[in-house]
């Protein structure tokens, strides 16, 4: 997997403070998208250990409220098993803290894949400039939707976190 970043102390991905891991890959190539640098799959840099230390390090603190995947698209193909496994030694090793997963994947057609196991909330759904609204928490577009995974997966439908 490769990355092109990683934002700490963030307040636009989710709720609270939270450290954000900006995966390379997407093939959604969402018009007007705001990172078209991320699509590449082979840009940014390899998610070596260093990376993961970084990562853990930002995690470790109190103050944090958790992680959040985005990109690119941390559900593209060739993301998907190391993201699943990251998400899952988050989730082992910070068991306080949420994880968030934006994706231009639908929920739908993703509800069974390993990696929701380990996921609190999932902002779903392509970006649709014609739909952007810039009121909106957490999200570009009137048709993504803020998805309470843990609820959703218990009830067999989507949970919105919010509105």
């Amino acid at each position: 997997m490769r990355y092109h970043n990683i934002t700490k102390d963030d307040m636009l991905n989710g709720d609270g403070l939270r450290v954000v891991l900006w995966v390379a890959g997407c093939d959604h190539c969402c018009k007007d998208c705001q990172n078209p640098i991320t699509w590449d799959p082979n840009g940014g840099l390899e998610f070596d250990q260093a990376a993961k230390d970084e990562l853990f390090e930002s995690l470790s603190k109190d103050y944090i409220s958790g992680i959040t995947f985005s990109g690119g698209d941390p559900l593209f193909y060739g993301n998907r098993e190391e993201v699943t496994s990251l998400a899952a030694e988050i989730r082992q090793k910070f068991p306080d803290k949420t994880i968030w997963m934006y994706t231009g994947f639908v929920y739908e057609t993703i509800a069974d894949l390993p990696v929701l196991e380990d996921v609190d909330v999932l902002v779903d759904g392509e970006f649709i400039v014609e739909q952007k609204d810039t009121q909106l928490y957490w999200r570009g577009s009137k048709n993504q939707r803020v998805i309470d995974v843990p609820a959703s997966k218990k009830q067999g439908k989507v949970i919105l976190h919010c509105d």
